[in-house]
C-alpha cells in the first residue's frame, strides 16, 4: 500500500514538472488555445541561438513585457544556429496558430519562403534585429547597424596613425547586419588613408574563428594597428591572441554588444570601445509592436527599409559608443553593475610617495 502511494505521488510530481518547464522548443508542454482562452494573443519567438550573451537579455525583456505586462502568451523557440531547425520551428509556430511570429534570423537569405507561408496563413511576422531578405515582413525592428560601423571606425580613426593598418574580423556572412555594419565602417575609413589589410568572417558567429584567423595573420608576419570585430565575443578571442603575444592594449580593438567581459576589458585597457545597444528597450518595443500587430491596430514606424524586393516598415534605435570615459552610461541603465565591470581593478592598490619637511612618508589608497 505504501509503495503504491509513493508510486502515485511520483507520477503526479513528474507530470507537474513536465507541465511547468518552459524549455526552449518544448512542444510537449504547449497549451491549446482553448486552455489559455481564445482572446489571448499568442506570440511565437524564434531565436538564432543563446550562445551570444545579449540574446538571453532580449528574450527575458521581450517575455516580461509581452507576457508579464501585456498579457500575451509567448512561445520561445531556439534554433541553436541551425537554419533548417529554425524553418521547422517557424512552421510549427504557424501550425500552433500564433498571431505573430518574431524571428531572430539564423540566415537572412533563407527564411523568405517560411515567412511568406506564415503571412499566407494570416500570421504577422516581425524581423527582430536582423532583416529577413525578400520576405515582406510586417516590421523590421533593430538598431541602426550602419551607425554601429561608423562608431567603430570613429574610434579606430582617433586611435591609429593616419596610414594605420586595419584587420576586419567580421561576423557571420549569413547575417544581413554584418554587411550593414561593414558599409558604415567603410563609409568612414575609406575617407582616410588607412588600409584594410585583411577581411575575415566568423561563420555562424563562432568566435573561435577570430582566434584562428588572427593567429594565422600574425604568424604569417602580418601587422595591424587596429582590429574591427563583429561583436564582443569575437573581440575576446582576438584579444586572447594579442595577449599571448604581449600586444594586448598596444593595438586598438573594437566590438559591439557591451557584453560584461567587453566592458571589463574596456576599463582595463585591452579593448578600446564597445557599442552599447539598449536591448531591453528594443525587446520591449518589439513586444509592444507584436501586440499591436496582433490587434490589427496601426503600427507607427519611423520609415521603411528595403529588403531586396520591397520596402518594409522599419524601426531603428540609436546605438551608443562606450569607452572607459563614459562607462557610466551602461551602469546607469542597469545593464551591468559597477562592481562587476570594475571587478578586476576595483581594489587596485595605489601607492604614492610624499615628501613633507624632509620626511619621507608613504600613503596607501584603495580606489572604490
Amino acid at each position: 500500500m505504501r509503495q503504491s502511494y509513493r508510486l502515485i505521488l511520483g507520477i503526479l510530481a513528474a507530470a507537474l514538472c513536465m507541465a511547468s518547464v518552459p524549455g526552449c522548443g518544448n512542444k510537449e508542454a504547449e497549451q491549446t488555445r482553448e486552455e489559455i482562452g481564445e482572446d489571448k494573443i499568442r506570440i511565437g519567438l524564434s531565436f538564432d541561438s543563446f550562445i551570444i550573451e545579449r540574446w538571453q537579455r532580449d528574450r527575458d525583456a521581450f517575455v516580461a513585457r509581452a507576457s508579464g505586462e501585456l498579457g500575451a502568451e509567448v512561445n520561445v523557440q531556439c534554433a541553436n544556429g541551425d537554419v533548417e531547425e529554425q524553418i521547422a520551428q517557424i512552421e510549427y509556430l504557424i501550425d500552433k496558430n500564433m498571431d505573430v511570429i518574431v524571428i531572430v534570423a539564423v540566415d537572412s537569405a533563407r527564411l523568405s519562403e517560411p515567412v511568406k507561408k506564415a503571412k499566407r496563413a494570416g500570421v504577422k511576422v516581425i524581423a527582430y534585429d536582423r532583416l529577413i531578405m525578400d520576405a515582406d515582413v510586417d516590421l523590421y525592428i533593430t538598431f541602426d547597424n550602419e551607425r554601429v560601423g561608423e562608431m567603430m571606425a570613429e574610434t579606430i580613426i582617433a586611435r591609429t596613425p593616419e596610414k594605420g593598418r586595419i584587420f576586419m574580423m567580421c561576423g557571420s556572412p549569413e547575417d544581413n547586419n554584418v554587411s550593414l555594419v561593414m558599409d558604415g565602417f567603410h563609409n568612414m575609413i575609406d575617407r582616410t588613408e588607412r588600409e584594410i589589410v585583411e577581411t575575415a568572417y566568423a561563420d555562424n558567429w563562432l568566435a573561435e574563428i577570430g582566434f584562428s584567423r588572427v593567429s594565422e595573420f600574425l604568424d604569417g608576419g602580418g601587422e595591424a594597428d587596429a582590429y574591427m570585430c563583429g561583436n564582443d565575443d569575437i573581440a575576446s578571442q582576438v584579444i586572447r591572441v594579442l595577449s599571448e603575444r604581449r600586444m594586448a592594449g598596444d593595438v586598438c580593438v573594437v566590438g559591439q554588444d557591451a557584453d560584461l567581459g567587453a566592458c571589463q576589458r574596456v576599463v582595463e585597457g585591452t579593448q578600446a570601445m564597445t557599442v552599447y545597444k539598449p536591448v531591453e528597450k528594443l525587446a520591449r518595443r518589439a513586444a509592444e509592436c507584436a501586440v499591436t500587430l496582433a490587434k490589427t491596430e496601426d503600427l507607427k514606424t519611423a520609415g521603411t527599409f528595403f529588403d531586396g524586393t520591397q520596402e518594409v516598415p522599419y524601426i531603428g534605435l540609436e546605438p551608443i559608443a562606450v569607452t572607459a570615459a563614459n562607462m557610466d552610461t551602461v551602469i546607469e541603465d542597469g545593464f551591468h553593475l559597477k562592481e562587476d565591470i570594475y571587478l578586476n581593478i576595483g581594489n587596485e592598490l595605489t601607492v604614492t610617495v610624499q615628501d613633507a619637511e624632509d620626511e619621507i612618508g608613504v600613503m596607501v589608497q584603495f580606489s572604490e
